[in-house]
């Protein structure tokens, strides 16, 4: 068999498994190999507020956006509704880190915490320490980082359960 061949047997092998396995594997792997354009949010035209409830790129998540609850550690689509449907979760402020070496799992954890706290009280409308409210954030991955990624978007939720409406001046 001649060195030019190869390449071509190589890929009909490597085409004959991807046809036996993608079938087991299922969409995701699919979006992994194919550019399918990442879930976006049905939002107003007017006010950009989320219409309808769906799957959304964590990346489209935007300040007054709702969502409900995501389980995993490394996120790539969260669950959204509209803010007067009952939810967990309110984006509530974004900001960037800055630009450079991927500074570690604990300093962008501090960082986001940070500057979260610091910007619930404007939000909330009362202080994070007297309010019964928490926070958590969306933030920078090792990976995600490495393709760019420098947002934190800090998110706000009720520890008593589903909230229906935003939590902007909620005061509680």
């Amino acid at each position: 068999m001649s060195a030019r061949r190869r390449p071509l047997v190589r890929m009909l092998a490597i085409s004959a498994a991807l046809m036996v396995a993608l079938p087991l594997t299922g969409c995701s792997a699919l979006r992994d190999l194919l550019p399918v354009p990442a879930p976006q949010p049905e939002r107003d035209d007017t006010t950009q507020e989320i219409v309808e409830e769906g799957q959304a790129d964590v990346f489209a998540l935007r300040v007054g956006d709702c969502m409900n609850t995501v389980e995993e550690e490394l996120v790539s689509e969260v669950p959204v509704v509209p803010c007067t449907e009952p939810h967990d979760d309110e984006v509530y402020f974004d900001f960037l880190l800055d630009d450079g070496d991927y500074p570690g799992d604990d300093a962008v954890l501090e960082a986001s915490d940070a500057r979260c706290l610091a910007e619930f009280e404007a939000f909330v409308g009362l202080a994070y320490d007297s309010s019964t409210l928490d926070f958590y954030a969306y933030r920078p991955s090792e990976e995600s980082w490495a393709s760019g990624d420098r947002t934190v978007s800090c998110v706000v939720w009720d520890p008593a359960g589903q909230v229906t409406g935003s939590l902007q001046n909620a005061a509680y």
